[in-house]
């Protein structure tokens, strides 16, 4: 039966390392060639060597974002859910409270064959959802103006973000105490002395995550040493 199982799930991961390959080579071609479309069309192509040297000012800094979030949500997700996630969008928003949602639900660990069916179906009904909600939110967009720009709700569409990790991240630093408090302490008061900082959420993720892990590492010798 496990032999079974095992050959059922490397012939199922193949075929995902196939079809996500496929669907993220259209993606970036219809991503990256649909404003050079309608540029061509319209007659309305920017200056090349404008966009050129303004992607080369900003361009370092989001690949660096965009290598540490490949490197630290890939082995949460999964193929699968890596792939329809990276393709869809919205990660840190929607896509990764999902999953990890899912996953805690079912008592399903990273890196097994469970986490990476969990991570595929929250993440594809995620994203079945958005589309439902982006089309509502399209018809409706007039009738809700007054109530999307009132200033008394201004604060609360302001800390959704906040909001949802907080809660979520609660019950992780709960349970893992010694280990989150110094990133957390140093990472705060950070973005409090250097407000700017705040623009650089993603790339921070690097230092704060390396801080946890040699903390992890310390005390996971120390608890061997006894």
């Amino acid at each position: 039966m496990t032999e079974d199982r095992n050959a059922f799930f490397e012939q199922y991961d193949k075929k995902t390392h196939v079809l996500g390959r496929m669907t993220c080579l259209i993606c970036i071609v219809l991503f990256v060639g649909a404003p050079f479309v309608m540029g061509i069309v319209l007659g309305a192509m920017p200056d090349l060597g404008a966009f050129a040297r303004g992607f080369l000012a900003i361009g370092p800094v989001w690949l660096v974002s965009c290598v540490a979030e490949y490197l630290i949500y890939v082995p949460m997700l999964g193929s699968g859910g890596s792939y329809l996630a990276f393709v869809t969008g919205n990660l840190i928003n929607m896509k990764i409270p999902c999953a990890i949602n899912a996953r805690d639900i079912v008592g399903a660990k990273s890196g097994t064959a469970e986490n990476e069916i969990i991570s595929t179906l929250s993440i594809a009904t995620s994203s079945l959802v958005t589309i439902v909600v982006l089309a509502l939110g399209v018809l409706l967009l007039i009738p809700l103006q007054p109530i999307l720009q009132s200033p008394t709700l201004q604060p609360a569409f302001d800390n959704v973000v906040p909001a949802l990790f907080g809660a979520m991240a609660f019950k992780y630093y709960k349970g893992n105490l010694k280990v989150a408090a110094i990133p957390v302490l140093m990472m705060t008061l950070l973005f409090l002395f250097v407000p700017s900082m705040l623009g650089s959420v993603s790339f921070m993720i690097i230092p704060s995550g390396g801080i946890a892990i040699a903390i992890a590492y310390y005390f996971y010798k120390k608890a061997g040493a006894r």
